[in-house]
């Protein structure tokens, strides 16, 4: 089984971030440099590694900004990446997806599990397989058991 984490909402609150349109607007990458956790990173990570020595698959599928040019989407990506270096440094993921804004989330990774804050990406994937951020643990947990 392939399990999908969104970013922005789902694991990384960007959107707790002051002025965090206006950053984007300006194409500044600091709203996604600076975005808190969204959970109990630790315990995230050990259920990821656990998870992965179960032969399950874990990935990020991320949108960069609406708008903006070309150099700024690179600089999203690496912010982003730079990101769950920091937060989730143990985790060895099997896929890292930064697509542009707006990008079919299941074209893009097929099958699988999602976790992410936006109702119409969840709808798109199906929602017998896609799930809330406050589901995270509660779903990880019935694959450990």
């Amino acid at each position: 089984m392939k399990f999908w984490f969104d970013m922005d909402g789902t694991i990384a609150d960007l959107y707790g971030v002051d002025n965090w349109m206006d950053y984007l607007m300006a194409e500044d990458t600091t709203p996604y440099d600076e975005a808190a956790v969204m959970l109990n990173m630790s315990k995230l990570a050990r259920k990821l590694n656990q998870l992965r020595q179960l032969g399950h698959e874990v990935g990020i599928v991320s949108w960069t900004s609406r708008g903006g040019s070309e150099l700024y989407h690179g600089q999203i990506a690496l912010s982003k990446l730079c990101w769950l270096h920091k937060h989730l440094k143990s985790v060895t993921w099997d896929y890292i997806k930064i697509i542009p804004y707006g990008t079919s989330k299941i074209n893009v990774c097929g099958d699988g599990i999602l976790f992410d804050d936006e109702e119409p990406n969840r709808m798109e994937w199906g929602l017998d397989s896609a799930f809330s951020p406050d589901c995270i643990f509660d779903i990880l947990d019935g694959f450990l058991a």
